[in-house]
């Protein structure tokens, strides 16, 4: 059934949609100077305000509302209001209970910063002001934290509590058998802060002798306390404990380290002769003898070496000897008096023997001190031995790889280093030193031994042209007696 025209205009006039039309452009501009007027008839409300602002507002109890008593009256009610609502306080949402001259407050100071009654910024600087600051109350602390310092917790309670890093305090346990209870669980706890603290509080707190009674039964504990004596360098009550535990040899180790406090070397000597009486065990008491008589040497052939120094007889020196160890005194003899009689104190080898020094140490250390004063002679001499036909032959109780680093090292000549690659056993390793250290004739002459033809011609183009070793190489090659392997 076909609607008629009256029908179809009477349902667009009543529907809440609208056909579209080209006015509503026209629609939207008009409400957007409707808002414009909303924000102009603001405007004109503020400067109504502004010139308002001569005009004093009271509140109900007589009071101008800014003033600083107003403020206070203000804080204290609402501070009451605030104990008496819940934690989320109901929103009053009645407009018509809302009171204008209550709040103190105009439209203006929306928008700046002030109220009726007068100037905003005056009445926040008066509240700011030292001598009229508003304090709020301070809140008592938790009763746990309290509980950390006045309960009675037990022994055992105690180290759980310092195991987990919280405060405690050990002076409320003044017995002795509380004292050992604590201890006790702090060694079952097995936590050695724990221990240690418990064992400064009763090293404070006890007499030395109950301490090192009752310390003899627990090792766990007399460890730690040796321990943390030892890093505190209490070694006076160490010395004491050591006595009355009945350990003499730790106790007179404990007095030979005492030598390292003394600075004088002739009252450091007088002190170590002094220690050779405490009960130390055999293999100690012969390691102290030594000491006791390299420094006494040393100090002999510091006097004598001065003496010569200001005779001239002995080059100026560069190196101490005193309170040196007993390799450094062999390589200082060996640098200064190589070549003196066994007889005398500052020969290496009346050293080596006094001190039993192996000959391993011995020719490493003579080595040294020879190669870097550049007697190469006196290197040789080192390797050279006789068998029992009287033939001579170098022998080392170093591989003459090292033996070959130490000389280059000291910047040793090409056919020094030479000589001693040549000794070398293995054939690519002699063959590697040589390269490195360009001894071209160990290199020709190893591949001439192992026969191998193709390594002497790619080895003749490393060396100069016209050198000695091409035409060596040379010589080689065309060699009819030689049987090359390829």
């Amino acid at each position: 059934m076909m609607k008629s025209k009256a029908d179809e205009e009477e349902y667009w006039n009543s529907s809440k949609y609208k056909a579209f039309t080209f006015d509503d452009e026209d629609d939207e501009f008009s409400r957007l100077k409707e808002s414009k007027q909303a924000v102009n008839s603001i405007r004109r409300l503020v400067e109504e305000d502004d010139d308002e602002e001569d005009v004093e507002k009271i509140s109900w109890s007589g009071e101008p509302v800014g003033s600083i008593s107003w403020s206070v009256n203000e804080t204290a009610a609402s501070n009451q209001r605030t104990d008496r609502e819940p934690a989320f306080p109901k929103i009053n949402t009645d407009t018509s209970t809302t009171n204008k001259s209550l709040s103190g407050y105009s439209l203006s100071s929306l928008f700046k910063g002030k109220t009726k009654g007068g100037n905003f910024q005056q009445f926040t600087d008066s509240l700011t002001d030292s001598s009229l600051r508003l304090y709020a109350p301070e809140l008592r602390k938790p009763k746990s934290e309290y509980k950390d310092y006045i309960s009675d917790w037990s022994p055992e309670e105690t180290v759980q509590r310092m195991q987990h890093g919280k405060a405690v305090s050990l002076e409320k346990f003044r017995s002795l058998q509380d004292k050992l209870l604590l201890l006790d669980f702090s060694v079952s706890a097995n936590d050695g802060n724990v221990i240690t603290a418990v064992l400064i509080y009763l090293k404070r707190t006890l007499s030395k002798e109950v301490l090192f009674r009752e310390l003899q039964s627990r090792q766990t504990a007399l460890r730690h306390l040796i321990c943390y004596l030892r890093e505190s360098r209490d070694h006076r009550l160490l010395q004491e404990l050591f006595r009355a535990l009945g350990r003499t040899e730790d106790e007179a180790l404990l007095k030979y380290k005492e030598h390292l406090s003394i600075a004088d070397e002739n009252k450091r000597r007088d002190f170590l002769k002094s220690c050779l009486s405490l009960p130390f065990s055999p293999e100690d008491l012969a390691l102290v003898q030594d000491h006791y008589t390299l420094l006494e040497r040393q100090i002999i052939i510091e006097a004598t070496d001065r003496q010569a120094e200001r005779g001239g007889k002995l080059p100026t020196k560069t190196m101490p000897i005193l309170n040196m160890s007993l390799i450094t005194t062999l390589y200082y003899c060996c640098f200064y008096h190589y070549s003196e009689a066994e007889n005398t104190f500052s020969s290496p080898l009346n050293v080596r023997h006094t001190f039993k020094i192996s000959e391993k140490q011995f020719f490493v250390t003579a080595l040294a001190a020879r190669a870097e004063l550049k007697e190469w002679s006196d290197v040789d001499a080192l390797f050279t031995c006789r068998n029992w036909l009287g033939f001579t032959k170098k022998k080392s109780p170093l591989s003459f790889q090292r033996v070959v680093d130490v000389l280059q090292k000291n910047s040793a000549p090409t056919q020094v280093l030479q000589d001693y690659v040549a000794l070398v056993d293995d054939a690519e390793l002699r063959i590697t030193l040589a390269q490195k250290h360009k001894c071209h004739d160990i290199v020709i002459n190893t591949y001439r031994d192992l026969k191998d033809r193709q390594q002497l011609l790619g080895y003749r183009g490393k060396v100069e042209m016209g050198s000695a070793e091409e035409r060596k190489i040379d010589e080689l090659l065309t060699n009819q007696q030689i049987r090359w392997k390829n």
